[in-house]
């Protein structure tokens, strides 16, 4: 067999959906995990300096904040063993392992573990839609803040319709009721929203959330591949035939 038959053989038997998949996974878990913390970091920063004077308005959300961020480097650590699992089974399961093994055999072993790939994946994609919509939230508060610092640009020759245009951190359940400002209004918002800080973390939460829709993208991909996978292995696992899933 020649170089070239060789590494033909060797492309054919490549699982390029789950090698896609992989790549999206990594991808997004990694906007997500490293945006997401910064753009964590970058909150309690801006709620420290300009919705709250004392620190024990604010305690519970440092405490919040930090307990996510543990929660995202245990996210980052299992998503990419994860992927490199599922990505390890789309390669055992294509002809490429008949072709260098021998003929293939489809144990029930095998099956149940493809099968066992399928449930995790779905599991994964239905919790990580939850996460996919959580992480709309922060985006949807900058929005709005964003929104009425440009209100107030437009309105900057009426200073009396300004200082009504107001965040409330509180009602965003960001801060207690009795936090002290808890909000910022008229000129002081138009302030914040220039800051070097607000417009940071405005596009960590948007990346973040992106990285968010990549990941989900990706489990969808794998929950189709493994599926796929499954099926032909117990359909014509007695026939020696591989996938390319």
């Amino acid at each position: 067999m020649g170089c070239y038959d060789c590494c033909v053989r060797c492309l054919g038997g490549i699982p390029y959906i789950s090698l896609v998949a992989t790549l999206l996974c990594f991808t997004g878990i990694a906007l997500f995990c490293g945006c997401g913390h910064q753009a964590l970091t970058e909150t309690e920063r801006l709620i420290e300096t300009y919705f709250a004077r004392n620190m024990q308005d604010y305690i519970t959300l440092a405490y919040i904040i930090q307990y996510f961020q543990y929660v995202i480097y245990g996210l980052a650590s299992f998503f990419f063993l994860y992927c490199i699992v599922l990505l390890a089974e789309g390669f055992y399961t294509t002809s490429a392992t008949k072709q260098t093994f021998g003929e293939f055999r489809s144990t029930m072993c095998g099956r149940c573990l493809s099968s066992t790939f399928i449930v995790v994946s779905y599991f994964l994609a239905v919790v990580w839609l939850l996460v996919f919509a959580f992480s709309a939230l922060p985006v949807y508060f900058f929005y709005n803040m964003d929104v009425t610092c440009h209100t107030i640009e437009v309105l900057t020759e009426t200073p009396a319709s300004i200082n009504q245009l107001c965040i409330d951190a509180r009602q965003y359940g960001l801060l207690p009721w009795n936090a002290v400002p808890g909000k910022a209004c008229g000129m002081t918002l138009s302030n914040i929203c220039k800051t070097r800080e607000y417009q940071m973390t405005y596009d960590l939460y948007i990346a973040a959330f992106a990285g968010a829709g990549i990941t989900l993208l990706a489990l969808l991909t794998y929950i189709v591949s493994t599926t796929y996978n499954f099926a032909v292995l117990r359909y014509l696992g007695r026939k020696g035939l591989g996938t390319r899933c």
